[in-house]
């Protein structure tokens, strides 16, 4: 009997060893195919990027996986308690693998078994490690082999504290978040010290299933698993029972964090640095390499910005005009839930989408669109406020088949059903009817000496179009082109005091005649080019450009930066080309700071996810900043080698020659601010755009008017009639409570009285006399001289004039318009 008990416990032994040395064999053969667990040590997760403005706060957060990486040091303890309560509450000790966790599991399946339920895991914290990195989902043997053997290695060559770190950075949390950090932003808008302990427990009850535990689809089993977790982490000493009880008695709180910008106002400025960054560095440094992106926007410019043109554009639109309803819904029966459905402009938060309900006499009563639950549900409140026809007196006058048309009642524009914007007035006293305006703008403001966008507004609404108006539309400057055919005129040997014909003129192109026209068909005779400028005398301009010779004209356009390549033709000197508002603004600057070459930037500095700066804008170098105490050293300097492209004196003669447009020319609207100020206005024809560039010493700011598709705006619709009150409002409030600065003067120029019609030398003080600035060596003629005149005596010219020019010579007639 001994001998047969021998016999068979030799052949189990046998036996046993075969099978050991098979799975040894086979466990081996897994091993070889393992991939390299030591890529974790350059494991760089994809991390969000984010834009800050001037003054560091939040403008926006790009990312395919929203995570900030965190240092396990920076993770507090209730967290990582709450994680390995939920997880693996052994981590700290185990080996890689949690033995007993393991037999429980399988304890667990056993019993299990045929029941249908999921098998329960017994994966430990760093096994997960092992199937984020380096495997796949897939439920099988030879895969859990695979996170066994890896798990073992990752545990001989690295820290736990290590582990952990990668653990609490890659795991998805649900809410398209990923990491501790992102999921602490994405439920609760708070960093990961912020959170309390029953919020830490519900972070901590995600890993395995975020969808089952959705805070509002499966509110009461996300309660139920947070709530597990908190025993857990009672049972495992980390909190007190009474502290336990007060987590569990906690609804789940969760307050998502908003998605896209989170600057108001700042949409066109945050879509313009994520394309820069993307020409500059790709998609992939956007959307996973963690940039810290600095910009240059000043947000309280940027309101004050939006609030102005938003202003302008409205003024103009309601003065012709309602154009309709949004839309129609049905109101027989609950109206606020199709209501609802209507989508309104986001970016505009002031106004309020309304469906009409009743129309009388006196007004119209409205019901307001009912705003969403922290779930994303609609909310149950259903609110009416009513519009006075006094606040909608200007929608009386409506479009019919492209006229407008009188009403006398509300209920002639409007009826039950039709959904409309209003706004609340500024006092609360009532509600005002609104509407997104047809026509559209944009405004720039920069600083001068360093090219830094402080605030851009590419149209009405971001959320309506993301077209760019300051940036992506080329149109037309019309007039606010000329500032640089004087200053090439200034540059080049005339003076302010120079003389130029104003007159009809006819101009033979080829086999057609040119015949430009001043705006209002009126003409002064010779005049001055402050003057001219002035009042923005469009025969002058020809004249003195093409005195100048249009291939001059060219250059310096290029030069500042106003066209890449310009056509030398005539018709350009009228800024007939097209360019856009950065741009323009851009070259304003050069006159503004002096004649230096100005670089526009949106973005100050770019760092990568370390912090190492790898994009600075401004490029000057300071000599002896970085001495380490004073020795008797003079002061540290900064080095500026930008390109001076224009003299700084013809800087300043034209500066001060735009001063008159404000003071008595196009612009005496923007002369209310009382402080110095230059500018131009610019107007094309048919009134398809209205541009006003303007600047302090120290802010340059240009704003555009125009339909997108360019048409006309109407008769007056001028730039000093629209562009001009926009940059005026801007001016006002951005520059209020700052003392007015002068345009400084450069060492050597001369001021000189001149009569301000015929540009000679006179007596200061006498009526009609100025001081003009001239340049060392220069200074009024000494003969009167008119540039143009020539072709009144038979010169052999391509010039020719008309029989008009002719008696206006003669006659002296003509006049200012």
């Amino acid at each position: 009997m001994l001998r047969l008990i021998g016999y068979f416990f030799g052949i189990g032994v046998v036996l046993a060893l075969v099978v050991a040395a098979g799975v040894a064999i086979y466990v081996g053969d897994l091993a070889e195919d393992l991939p390299d667990y030591e890529v974790l040590a350059q494991y760089e997760p994809a991390v969000t990027t984010r834009v800050h403005a001037a003054d560091g706060a939040l403008m926006a957060e790009f990312a395919n996986e929203r995570r900030l990486y965190l240092p396990i040091q920076a993770v507090p303890d209730r967290v990582k308690a709450a994680f390995m309560s939920a997880e693996d509450k052994n981590f700290y000790s185990h080996p890689g693998i949690d033995v007993t966790g393991l037999a429980r599991a399988v304890v667990t399946n056993v019993r299990n078994l045929g029941s249908g339920r999921r098998p329960v895991g017994a994966s430990t914290i760093t096994q997960q490690v092992a199937k984020n990195f380096l495997l796949t989902s897939e439920q099988t043997i030879q895969r859990k082999i695979k996170e066994m053997i890896l798990a073992f290695r990752i545990e001989q060559a690295y820290s736990k504290d290590r582990i952990f770190e990668l653990y609490l950075n890659e795991i998805y949390l649900g809410l398209g978040a990923y990491g501790i950090a992102g999921a602490a932003l994405t439920y609760y808008d708070k960093s990961v010290n912020e959170l309390t302990t029953s919020e830490a427990a519900y972070l901590a009850a995600l890993p395995k299933a975020p969808s089952n535990y959705h805070p509002f689809r499966d509110t009461e089993r996300a309660l139920e698993r947070r709530n597990w977790v908190i025993d857990q982490m009672v049972a495992n000493g980390y909190v007190t029972l009474e502290e336990g009880e007060k987590a569990k008695a906690e609804p789940l709180n969760v307050n998502p964090r908003q998605r896209g910008g989170y600057l108001f106002a700042g949409e066109y400025f945050t879509e313009e640095v994520r394309r820069e960054i993307i020409a500059r560095y790709g998609e992939n440094a956007l959307y996973e390499g963690g940039l810290s992106v600095r910009t240059t926007l000043d947000p309280h410019m940027q309101k004050l910005a939006r609030k102005a043109l938003h202003n302008g554009l409205m003024r103009y639109d309601t003065l012709r005009g309602f154009r309709g309803p949004v839309t129609e819904i049905d109101v027989s029966g609950d109206w606020g839930a199709p209501l609802g459905e209507v989508d309104r402009l986001s970016d505009v938060p002031e106004w309020r989408l309304a469906v009409v309900l009743e129309t009388t006499a006196e007004g119209i009563t409205v019901g307001l669109r009912p705003g969403r639950e922290v779930s994303g549900d609609l909310s149950e409140e259903r609110r009416t406020v009513t519009v006075a026809v006094a606040d909608m007196e200007w929608a009386l006058r409506h479009v019919v088949d492209g006229r407008r048309v009188k009403a006398d009642r509300p209920g002639e524009v409007l009826a039950p059903g039709d959904v409309v914007y209003v706004e609340q007035k500024a006092d609360e006293s009532g509600w005002m009817l609104r509407q997104v305006p047809e026509i559209e703008g944009a405004l720039v403001a920069m600083d001068p000496h360093t090219g830094r966008v402080l605030a851009m507004v590419g149209g009405f609404s971001y959320a309506e179009s993301q077209f760019n108006r300051a940036t992506q539309a080329y149109r037309q400057p019309g007039s606010a082109f000329k500032p640089f055919i004087y200053a090439a005129a200034l540059d080049n040997g005339y003076t302010p005091a120079s003389v130029v014909l104003d007159a009809p003129i006819s101009i033979q192109v080829g086999n057609e005649v040119w015949e430009p026209k001043n705006y209002g068909g009126k003409f002064a005779g010779p005049s001055t080019l402050r003057a001219g400028i002035e009042r923005s005398r469009n025969l002058m301009t020809v004249r003195l450009a093409r005195d100048m010779g249009m291939p001059l004209v060219a250059e310096y356009a290029e030069r500042f930066g106003v066209y890449d390549k310009m056509l030398p033709v005539l018709a350009m000197s009228l800024g007939s080309g097209e360019t856009t508002v950065m741009r323009m603004v851009s070259a304003y600057s050069v006159m503004a700071n002096g004649g230096k070459q100005i670089q526009p930037s949106l973005i100050d500095r770019i760092q990568d996810r370390y912090g190492k700066t790898i994009f600075r804008h401004d490029q000057r170098q300071c000599q002896g900043c970085n001495a380490e105490e004073w020795r008797g050293q003079s002061e540290p300097e900064l080095i500026d080698h930008r390109d001076q492209v224009l003299d700084p004196m013809t800087a300043y003669q034209i500066t001060s020659m735009m001063e008159g447009v404000v003071t008595r020319g196009t612009a005496t609207t923007v002369a209310e601010l009382e402080r110095p100020i230059a500018g131009k206005t610019g107007t094309t024809n048919e009134e398809k755009d209205a541009w006003f560039v303007g600047y302090t010493p120290d802010l340059v700011v240009g704003v555009f008017m125009g339909f997108d598709q360019p048409r006309p705006m109407g008769r007056g619709s001028t730039g000093g009639g629209l562009a001009a009150p926009i940059f005026k409002e801007f001016m006002g409030a951005a520059l209020k409570d700052t003392r007015p600065v002068d345009f400084r003067v450069p060492e050597g120029m001369k001021l000189i009285p001149i009569d301000r019609k015929t540009g000679m030398r006179a007596e200061a003080g006498q009526p009609g006399v100025i001081m003009e600035a001239f340049k060392p060596g220069t200074g009024p003629s000494d003969t009167y001289w008119v540039i143009g005149m020539d072709d009144f005596e038979g010169g052999e010219r391509a010039e020719q004039l008309s029989p008009q020019a002719n008696r206006a010579i003669n006659t002296g007639s003509g006049g200012l318009y």
